[in-house]
């Protein structure tokens, strides 16, 4: 079946992104921008993560939010199994958690959107769900409140000047979060080229229509 098919394929692209994802966050930006050392802040897994809110959104418009959740459900069964097996499992825990919470955000808003022009529920959809994904990730990971989940990082928890330049000073993990989440904002605006390019052939099927 056409639908059956379609959707491995986006279960697929899903599986691609987690898995490069967490392979390229081990490794960081070279140079510097404006006086801030980017390898600080940003690993290259901050450029191709954001893909993967592409992939929902696309599912959840020709597909519907039912299955984007199996999408999302796929991906987030193979972050776990990768983060557990590369990385501590407090980074393995706040990574799955983020994934999933993220996504599921995501979907939710896009269906509450998918009537409004075009660029409005995937651009505010993957937004909104960034920032949740964001804050479960850093905090999970690093904040001595969530030490439950593994030992702290003394590094990360250490005081320094936010983003390495201001005077104000904070958590190194906040300014690594304050860099992660400019990404996937930059990203989110870039993935509306590829979402608008492939719209008007990935169209809703007639069950979504219905229902939206």
């Amino acid at each position: 079946m056409l639908a059956n098919r379609i959707t491995l394929i986006y279960v697929l692209l899903m599986t691609a992104v987690v898995v490069a994802s967490n392979v390229l966050v081990q490794y960081p930006l070279s140079g510097e921008l404006f006086g801030i050392a980017l390898g600080d802040l940003l690993t290259y897994g901050a450029f191709t993560y954001p893909v993967a809110f592409l992939i929902t959104d696309l599912t959840n418009r020709q597909f519907g939010p039912r299955v984007a959740r199996r999408v999302v459900a796929a991906g987030f069964v193979v972050a776990v199994a990768f983060s557990f097996a590369v990385s501590m499992p407090r980074i393995a825990i706040a990574s799955g958690s983020a994934f999933l919470a993220g996504q599921l955000l995501d979907i939710a808003v896009f269906n509450r959107l998918r009537r409004q022009s075009w660029w409005r529920a995937p651009l505010i959809a993957s937004l909104i769900g960034s920032v949740l994904d964001t804050v479960i990730f850093f905090s999970f990971a690093f904040a001595p409140v969530f030490s439950i989940f593994g030992p702290n990082d003394d590094f990360a928890i250490a005081w320094a000047p936010i983003l390495g330049i201001f005077q104000a000073e904070a958590p190194r993990w906040i300014s690594w979060a304050m860099g992660d989440f400019s990404v996937k904002v930059l990203v989110g605006v870039v993935m509306l080229l590829p979402y608008g390019a492939l719209m008007t052939k990935l169209k809703p099927m007639p069950s979504v229509e219905k229902v939206a």
